[in-house]
């Protein structure tokens, strides 16, 4: 297994794979948010392949830090590589890639209802904050 930075030969296995892991709905284009990922922080778009000499690739995640925080997106691991450990290789990685950053915490976004999701990032060391979560389109 291999965690390297996103190329764009990768790109259609990432919106591929993305679509099986259901992270991908009708008012997200992953084709933009991948180009949106490349134009501000290309290194923070991180894929796992496995399998010399095609290098299937079976993960990716997105961090970004804004300089308050650091946020993680489209972690996504294929269906039949889970449960061995690498969402949480790859979620060490985007902590690493914030911490050389100087970035003191990392915040993440779990859709309501996964409750999947949730058990992962809690037996990480993530816990619900006392927030809640608002957002507006301004892309309409």
């Amino acid at each position: 297994m291999e965690l390297r930075p996103f190329a764009e030969a990768d790109r259609q296995a990432a919106v591929v794979l993305w679509h099986r892991c259901g992270l991908v709905r009708p008012w997200n284009d992953p084709d933009r948010d991948i180009d949106a990922k490349l134009a501000h922080d290309p290194d923070g778009f991180i894929v796992a392949t496995t399998g010399a000499p095609a290098r299937h690739l079976v993960g990716t995640v997105m961090v970004g830090y804004e300089g308050h925080r650091g946020w993680v997106n489209h972690l996504g691991v294929d269906p039949a590589h889970r449960r061995a450990g690498l969402g949480r290789r790859l979620v060490d990685a985007a902590e690493a890639h914030l911490r050389a950053r100087g970035c003191p915490k990392l915040n993440l976004q779990v859709r309501a209802g996964n409750s999947g999701a949730l058990a992962f990032y809690e037996r990480l060391g993530y816990a619900v904050d006392d927030v809640v979560s608002m957002g507006k389109r301004l892309d309409r």
